[in-house]
């Protein structure tokens, strides 16, 4: 192709851009009929025209936590005594069980309470615990509370506090695996606290709860005499202390098929602890 035709063909295609663009400015405005000043044509309908965003717009934004960061709970009180016993309406009371979960006999308890639709509460100790999760499992199932006895079961005032601590927390973390959440409770072996227990308790977010009524079933005073002791310090408030674990306590499991439905039938509620003030 000449030369003379390549200019020629250039010419022709600068003009039709030239006219195109001329008839959009054209056709962007409109003139009144009096020959007053042009305005904006109205955009025909149809979806909106996406411009693109500004370099700030792609900063990332948070997945979660689009409000004010949750409060952490309050820690409980440091107390200088275990509660002992429980407030509430009416005729309340609490079973509580130490020492397990062992095989032999808690599914049994748990067998009882859960025919009468009662819940109890389990101090249990972290290496029987580590062994067993299948049955704090089902305490949760079932609406128990799990609170923690240590982990071996040790005499605390012989103790120095990095033990202690170990012992709880230990406890603590098993709870919180097989349970589902961390336990708020704890009770010292064999009743004996002292100030670095309650101190290390409530900074782990636990409070400490001993007993009213001790049944004494440790002993193996036969099944009787444990259904005697319960019945006769029934009382509105009260917390009775019997074991599901830590040597032979067949007697114990005997014991709560025949107080259980007693105390029930005499009008006691049988509960759960909850926090209350200082």
């Amino acid at each position: 192709m000449k030369k003379d035709q390549l200019l020629s063909r250039r010419r022709a295609l600068l003009a039709g851009a030239a006219a195109v663009g001329a008839a959009g400015t054209a056709g962007a405005l409109a003139v009144t009929s009096g020959g007053g000043p042009a305005r904006p044509v109205t955009p025909a309908p149809g979806p909106p025209v996406h411009r693109p965003l500004g370099p700030s717009a792609y900063r990332l934004q948070p997945l979660t936590g689009y409000g004010a960061p949750r409060a952490a709970p309050p820690r409980p009180p440091v107390r200088s005594e275990p509660i002992l016993r429980m407030s509430g309406r009416g005729r309340t009371m609490m079973l509580t069980f130490d020492d397990g979960p062992d095989p032999r006999y808690t599914p049994d308890i748990l067998d009882t309470l859960a025919r009468y639709g009662v819940r109890a509460t389990f101090f249990v100790c972290g290496e029987m615990a580590d062994y067993h999760r299948d049955l704090l499992s089902r305490m949760a199932d079932e609406g128990h509370v799990v609170g923690n006895h240590t982990w071996s079961h040790p005499l605390l005032t012989r103790l120095g506090r990095r033990r202690i601590r170990s012992e709880m927390e230990r406890t603590s973390e098993v709870v919180e695996q097989a349970y589902g959440e961390p336990p708020r409770w704890f009770r010292a072996p064999y009743g004996a606290w002292n100030r670095a227990a309650f101190q290390l308790g409530a900074e782990l977010g636990m409070e400490p709860l001993a007993w009213t009524v001790d049944t004494l079933d440790w002993t193996t005073p036969g099944t009787g005499t444990i259904v005697d002791r319960v019945e006769d310090g029934a009382a509105p408030g009260v917390v009775v202390l019997s074991h599901d674990a830590g040597g032979d306590r067949s007697q114990s499991v005997r014991a709560l098929r025949v107080y259980l439905p007693e105390l029930l039938d005499s009008g006691y509620h049988l509960t759960v602890p909850r926090r209350r003030p200082v």
